[in-house]
């Protein structure tokens, strides 16, 4: 088992702090590695370091991280400077997550969020309110989904 694949096993076996000391070493070691930056990004949030994370989500994705890491770090990113209160940058991330990967509904889930800190609220709701109709499997939701996503982008307007 290498470095990395034992750091994850910590991760998973809720050893947090001795799993985010090896992804810093892991950093060090290969500073040009978007993986290791990335799971290093992880390993912060989930101490609640968040602003700790900042810097080693950037590099990932600065150092060419794709796929679904790309998608995690995006989610991770975007998330994180919504937490510090970084709305600004938030939305820059999760824009280009949209363009990126326009079907990843927890980018979506996590940009409304985003845009309700920032006071678009008819934005937000519109995004989630159809992040719910694409995902749901509840009958009760889905009967409605026509009017749903009709009213979606119409929520103050009075008939």
């Amino acid at each position: 088992m290498d470095k990395l694949e034992y750091a994850l096993v910590l991760r998973k076996k809720k050893k947090l702090k001795e799993s985010n000391s090896l992804l810093i070493e892991l950093t060090k070691e290969h500073p040009h590695n978007p993986e290791y930056h990335y799971q290093c990004a992880w390993s912060f949030d989930v101490l609640g370091e968040e602003a700790k994370a900042v810097p080693y989500y950037e590099r990932a994705i600065e150092l060419g991280l794709n796929g679904k890491s790309l998608e995690g770090a995006i989610v991770g990113l975007g998330s994180t400077y919504r937490t510090i209160g970084d709305y600004e940058n938030s939305k820059r991330i999760f824009e280009k997550g949209l363009k990126l990967f326009p079907n990843n509904q927890a980018i979506k889930a996590f940009f409304s969020m985003t845009l309700y800190n920032l006071k678009q609220h008819d934005q937000a709701m519109e995004l989630l309110l159809n992040c719910l109709i694409e995902t749901t499997a509840d009958n009760s939701i889905r009967d409605y989904e026509r009017a749903i996503r009709y009213y979606s982008d119409k929520l103050d307007q009075i008939w």
